[in-house]
């Protein structure tokens, strides 16, 4: 009995060592490439924290966020939520820069349809329970605020006039849906003016 208790407490150091050197080095999410990704089922590796000097500055233009539109690639923006349990969750995400304002996509595909809103991804879960995250662009850290776009003629009009749940047509002709789009619009916190 007292070797399972000394066992189970090297166990509990070891992991909390961990979480400890993860917290201050960070943990990006993966970067597959487009074919991994949709190989994988439109899935990639899940980070923890995010590393990087954190700006304290308000930004008025966001339209500089479109040379890191690549999410595939090494320097692809990445945002950090925070989960119900204290370890935070972060991906790779799209951003969609409009002068002032900035915007964060995402959409529902294949398996992900079969799941109401915001059930089909984790960081759609976090996101709508608290939505204080942080942003990860061009190495530097932003600490925001996102809020869902409830507007549909606004999403629309966010994907240049296209409809925010895409159908097409089976064989028989009937209609099923192919892609929901899903947009936040983002905001910057713990800032001294804004």
């Amino acid at each position: 009995m007292k070797s399972l208790k000394i066992g189970l407490l090297v166990i509990g150091l070891l992991l909390l060592g961990t979480l400890l050197t993860l917290r201050v080095t960070g943990f990006p999410p993966g970067h597959p490439t487009a074919g991994d990704y949709v190989n994988a089922g439109r899935s990639a590796r899940p980070g923890l924290w995010l590393a990087g000097e954190v700006v304290s500055e308000a930004v008025t233009n966001w339209d500089w966020v479109n040379q890191y539109s690549d999410a595939f690639a090494e320097d692809a923006t990445e945002l950090e939520t925070r989960t119900w349990y204290g370890i935070p969750h972060s991906v790779t995400v799209l951003l969609v820069p409009r002068g002032d304002k900035l915007y964060l996509q995402s959409s529902a595909q294949t398996f992900r349809l079969n799941k109401e809103f915001p059930y089909g991804k984790v960081w759609w879960r976090n996101v709508e329970r608290d939505p204080r995250v942080r942003l990860k662009i061009g190495g530097k850290i932003y600490e925001m605020t996102v809020v869902l776009v409830q507007d549909r003629a606004e999403v629309a009009q966010l994907r240049g006039g296209k409809d925010p749940i895409v159908k097409a047509l089976d064989a028989n002709g009937n209609e099923y849906i192919t892609e929901e789009w899903h947009y936040w619009r983002v905001f910057q916190r713990n800032i001294a003016e804004y």
